[in-house]
């Protein structure tokens, strides 16, 4: 059952978000996989809480059928994913190019 003291399950399989993350330089690549270490780690309450992640509903983008909403968070200093919450896990959409991009304001 989902819930908030549960501990955040990732999915990693959508093709975008692979593409995004496989394409990054190194360095940004490997703060991307430290992020999601930590994420990992932390229940959904933390998550929601963690000023260093920046857990932040998206309104100015409609959410893909058949989800309710989407959210953005800080994956590396430069950049944000885009996921949304399914139950225990976390799936993540894609890596925003940059902080504007992610909220369509370029």
């Amino acid at each position: 059952m989902a819930g908030s003291e549960a501990k955040v399950r990732l999915d990693l399989n959508n093709p975008v978000f692979q593409d995004k993350l496989l394409t990054l330089q190194k360095p940004e690549r490997h703060a991307v996989l430290d992020t999601l270490n930590k994420i990992r780690q932390l229940t959904w309450n933390q998550l929601y809480r963690d000023q260093g992640l920046k857990w932040e509903k998206i309104t100015s983008v409609k959410p893909p059928k058949g989800i309710d909403a989407i959210y953005s968070l800080r994956i590396t200093q430069a950049r944000r994913a885009i996921a949304h919450r399914d139950g225990d896990f976390i799936r993540l959409l894609t890596i925003a190019p940059d902080h504007d991009a992610t909220y369509c304001r370029k």
